[in-house]
């Protein structure tokens, strides 16, 4: 049972840090700006927030910081996507590339050098009592917690609220809002950034509360399967949940194989929480299927007023 409980809950633990990015990229996708660029935007979060907590000894101040890290880029991603319509899958790969080397260069001094503290487990009385559900949700650290009621506030937010009508419409016919006085740009500046901030949050996640350490592959393919997770789950952040989960079951279980057969190359254990999220993705999204999935239909088309 004890075993069961660690799977669990590291299942939940990698599930969270893949969830940050999602939610983020479902709001800026639903605004019809996609960025590809998740992977080098979680490493600039997860090195900008490690040397501030290196430095600081502030967990919170570390967040803050990677999240005003998060805006900085998310400023300029939309200057790029939103103002000069630039293709939005070049300046992803753009951004990929140069976060990428963004974190490297500043991370270098503090490569593999272990922080001072991370962020700890805080059991929940009572409920942390309950028997395996207890210890698995409720035995976790607070952006976990938090996790838990971005969820339900970003389904509550897309689906049943009138700036969530407004964000719907955003991705589907910007037009139509610009034509109501709304103004495009400075709404999808808005969820740009946002998307931008909570993906830099999910990067200091990583090295602040799984890792506890800085090296420049430590995000590992994991802003890419984020990007999967938005399709996944059909731009809904509920049904992204069990993408997550699935892909972070897969990755423990994996690490756990790698310990019962040896024998096995260890590359292929890693390589099988990827593979398994590429087959699922087909199976749920693949055109045979002959079912419509939910795209915004003004995504990663730029907005021109002069051409509504």
């Amino acid at each position: 049972m004890t075993m069961l409980t660690a799977i669990l809950s590291s299942t939940i633990v990698v599930a969270v840090c893949l969830l940050y990015a999602t939610v983020g990229e479902i709001f800026s996708q639903r605004a019809g700006v996609m960025n590809l660029g998740l992977e080098g935007i979680m490493l600039v979060g997860a090195v900008f927030g490690y040397i501030v907590d290196c430095k600081t000894q502030n967990l919170m101040l570390s967040i803050l910081a990677a999240a005003a890290v998060g805006l900085g880029v998310g400023v300029a991603y939309a200057f790029l996507t939103v103002t000069l319509m630039a293709d939005q899958t070049v300046c992803g790969l753009a951004l990929l590339t140069f976060g990428t080397g963004l974190a490297g260069f500043f991370g270098k001094a503090y490569t593999n050098i272990p922080a001072n503290h991370q962020f700890q487990a805080l059991a929940i009385p009572g409920l942390s009592k309950i028997p395996i559900i207890g210890p698995v949700l409720f035995n976790q650290n607070i952006l976990v917690y938090i996790m838990y009621l971005i969820i339900p506030a970003a389904m509550y937010y897309i689906y049943h609220t009138r700036y969530g009508l407004l964000l719907r419409s955003l991705g589907e016919n910007p037009g139509a809002l610009d034509a109501t006085g709304y103004n495009v740009f400075a709404m999808r500046y808005g969820y740009v950034m946002f998307g931008c901030m909570m993906t830099t949050i999910s990067g200091a996640y990583l090295s602040l509360a799984y890792t506890n350490l800085w090296n420049e592959n430590m995000v590992n393919g994991m802003g890419w399967i984020a990007c999967a997770l938005v399709i996944f789950g059909s731009w809904n952040p509920l049904k992204s949940v069990f993408g997550a989960l699935l892909f972070g079951g897969v990755s423990v279980l994996a690490n756990y194989f790698q310990l019962l057969l040896p024998t096995v190359p260890s590359q292929f254990m890693k390589m099988l929480p990827y593979l398994l999220t590429v087959i699922v993705l087909i199976l749920t999204t693949g055109s045979f299927r002959k079912k419509y999935v939910d795209v915004p239909a003004a995504l990663t088309v730029p907005y021109d007023r002069e051409n509504r």
